[in-house]
């Protein structure tokens, strides 16, 4: 049995490492295979028991709306518009009238989830507590696939994390936490990164991760389109 949990899917980005193909359309409606970005994510969390999804959209924005409402046209599904871009916990911080939750998953649009993602995702969600504050899912350097980077995002020890640091394993964010949006009223700003939430966090030895043991599949530019279509394959 899942917990009933609710999502943001963060998809107001301009998704210009894409090139040609976010001329037309938003980064979240690019195909992979016969299926969105988007629609990816929101199947795959509605079916490991999601309840409420909000997504946040400002470029071509649309787009998406016209999406959700040929394909879903559901009042479990909200637009959070941005006239103005306003990064990632932003964007959130900005929809927080929209939940119905004090602590919600907040998800990239540029993931792809797969079928074997699912038992790491519902471990995340497990594993949270409310004392948790915030809690990230990493993954290792190799099975994460579109991350070319030598440098780590983080390191993690018991649980907690850190900062990545010279010889420590290479471990990346992997576009997946989940958030008690209490601690977004920390910042008095209304544009603001989570990068700026997790260095809080981490100040204050209060930053939580769970490892994945699935691969997962990054989708920000077009070579990380191709190695999630290679797997299809």
């Amino acid at each position: 049995m899942y917990k009933t949990f609710s999502a943001m899917i963060l998809a107001a980005g301009f998704g210009k490492r894409m090139h040609h193909l976010t001329q037309v359309i938003p980064k979240p409606l690019i195909q992979v295979g016969n299926v969105s970005l988007l629609k990816n994510n929101i199947d795959f969390l509605f079916k490991i028991g999601c309840t409420k999804i909000v997504i946040n959209t400002h470029y071509k924005h649309n787009h998406i709306y016209s999406f959700i409402k040929q394909y879903y046209n559901s009042p479990n599904i909200l637009i959070s518009y941005e006239k103005n871009i306003l990064d990632t916990a932003g964007g959130v911080k900005n929809a927080i009238s929209l939940f119905d939750d004090k602590n919600i998953m907040v998800i990239n649009s540029d993931i792809f989830l797969k079928p074997d993602n699912a038992k790491d995702v519902v471990n995340l969600i497990n594993d949270f507590d409310i004392k948790d504050e915030c809690r990230l899912l990493l993954v290792e350097k190799e099975i994460a696939h579109g991350i070319v980077n030598n440098v780590g995002d983080f390191s993690l020890k018991n649980e907690k994390i850190t900062r990545w640091k010279t010889n420590d394993k290479i471990l990346y964010y992997s576009g997946l936490q989940i958030i008690t949006l209490d601690i977004l009223n920390n910042f008095d700003s209304k544009k603001f990164s989570f990068n700026d939430v997790w260095d809080f966090q981490i100040a204050k030895n209060s930053l939580y991760g769970n490892l994945m043991s699935s691969h997962l599949y990054h989708v920000g530019d077009i070579n990380g389109l191709q190695e999630v279509l290679n797997s299809n394959t």
